[in-house]
């Protein structure tokens, strides 16, 4: 790992993934890349510079800006646009050109250098209309899978890899399912060491959170500065459940698979928080209504939106058999680490997320 170049690198995950690789083996060389076009990703350039990781303002759309004068070990693919509603109404170009054209062009990075991949991918590629399908009961706020739920791919500890494909699952998770195939492909064909990950919700400082992605982090940065909020689709409970991953968890994953590719070559795994990380909206609410004191306001709204799903919850099993990885951190983690955050830096963060 004498040079691992990071994609999407002052955003979320790939910012963390910088610093951490960074503090972890200072002689390596770590180049971030990103175009800086999310609201905040500016924000982490300064931190990625102090701590000594070489930042490039480059977009994965076009090859040209990807070259580098450095021999490149290892590309970790964390550069996407990750709405569920992208492209739904506009934005489609730069939504296939970012997600698709984009790994393609770092698969051809990896490939000119002799380099391993590792690609950040989503639970989105699951098709929600077969998950809308699923048996749900409510259950003590939140949403429950009835007993009659078991269609292959999902076990007593949630969606494993076998989940069927079939069937619409957002323009978003069709262009990250596309790019799956591609890796394979190229692992395949050019002899390139990859590795896929198909990551539910990942949480945690830092994340500049948006209705449509990292909503964990507004629903605490909502009570931070207490501002309403609204519980959207299924009749506006707020019973919908999804399992939460720390940042810090998915560092130490991929750390793991940078320095075992070539006894994972070729394998796509589902990694998440799994079934002891679980939360609902309401639950959700609850807590950070608890960890900041303040309550806020929230109306129902019954209508769902395109892809909303009701529950989804990792099952870890296949991952934690490769790797021996399993989640360390716990919701109440989650939350109460990025609590300090937004305390820390309220007035950086004020214009973006309050």
């Amino acid at each position: 790992m004498q040079h691992i170049l990071i994609a999407g690198g002052a955003g979320f995950v790939g910012s963390h993934l910088a610093l951490w690789f960074k503090e972890k083996y200072p002689e390596s060389r770590i180049t971030a890349i990103d175009n800086l076009s999310r609201k905040g990703s500016a924000l982490n350039v300064p931190r990625l510079q102090k701590a000594g990781v070489h930042f490039i303002q480059a977009d994965t759309r076009f090859p040209a800006q990807l070259v580098t004068e450095y021999p490149v070990s290892l590309v970790i693919d964390a550069a996407a646009e990750p709405s569920v509603l992208a492209g739904i109404s506009g934005g489609l170009d730069y939504l296939i050109h970012t997600n698709f054209n984009g790994t393609i062009h770092l698969l051809d990075v990896a490939r000119a250098h002799g380099a391993g991949f590792i690609f950040l991918s989503t639970s989105r590629v699951y098709p929600y209309s077969s998950l809308q399908q699923l048996e749900v009961v409510p259950e003590n706020n939140r949403f429950v899978l009835g007993t009659a739920s078991c269609p292959t791919g999902i076990s007593h500890l949630g969606i494993t890899e076998d989940f069927g494909l079939n069937g619409p699952r957002s323009l978003y998770g069709a262009t990250k399912l596309s790019s799956e195939l591609m890796v394979q492909e190229y692992a395949a064909t050019f002899g390139i060491p990859a590795v896929i990950n198909r990551f539910g919700v990942i949480a945690g400082p830092w994340q500049m959170g948006k209705v449509d992605q990292g909503v964990t982090i507004l629903w605490l940065a909502k009570h931070f500065w207490q501002q309403p909020l609204q519980y959207i689709g299924f009749g506006g409970t707020g019973l919908q459940v999804r399992d939460l991953l720390h940042v810090e968890d998915l560092c130490r994953l991929i750390d793991y698979e940078a320095h075992h590719l070539q006894a994972l070559n070729m394998q796509t795994f589902n990694a998440g928080g799994g079934p002891s990380n679980t939360v609902s909206l309401a639950e959700l609410t609850h807590l950070c209504s608890e960890i900041t004191g303040n309550e806020v306001p929230v109306t129902a709204v019954d209508e769902n939106r395109p892809g909303d799903i009701p529950w989804y919850v990792t099952d870890n099993t296949r991952i934690t058999a490769a790797t021996g990885w399993r989640p360390e951190k716990t919701v109440k983690d989650i939350l109460l680490d990025s609590y300090q955050w937004l305390q820390e830096n309220e007035g950086l963060l004020r214009p973006v997320l309050g």
